[in-house]
């Protein structure tokens, strides 16, 4: 499914999330808004290597960011495999790939159709990180 976050567009795997297209779309709508400051959805992360830096990325919290270098360490890989698991985040925005950083910049971003680091400055922006 594709929402809508401002003026960019992202697909977002809804077979993943526990939760139907509208009550997804409406969380993100609140969010955006800055009604919602996390998202209450229950995500299936895989069985596999993306699945475990997801569930990294999910524990960060607003308004905070980790390089990928320190997600790297928690699960003891290297940073271009995270920077590379995080473009494969089938679910952007819910499960915060945006909050990761590279250790002298942004990064990279996977979410929006154009202009994905500009996506990810103005979220990172919405959350004060």
């Amino acid at each position: 499914m594709f929402v809508d976050v401002w003026e960019w567009r992202m697909e977002i795997d809804e077979s993943l999330v526990v939760a139907d297209e509208t009550e997804i779309r409406e969380q993100v709508a609140e969010y955006t808004v800055g009604e919602r400051k996390e998202f209450d959805l229950d995500v299936d992360y895989p069985d596999s290597f993306t699945g475990r830096v997801m569930t990294a990325m999910a524990g960060v919290p607003r308004g905070e960011t980790r390089t990928y270098g320190e997600i790297a360490g928690e699960l003891d890989t290297a940073a271009v495999a995270v920077g590379q698991a995080c473009g494969r985040n089938p679910v952007p925005l819910v499960v915060p790939c945006h909050r990761i950083v590279g250790a002298n910049g942004l990064g990279g971003f996977s979410g929006g159709d154009d202009d994905r680091l500009g996506l990810k400055e103005r979220l990172l922006e919405l959350e004060s990180a």
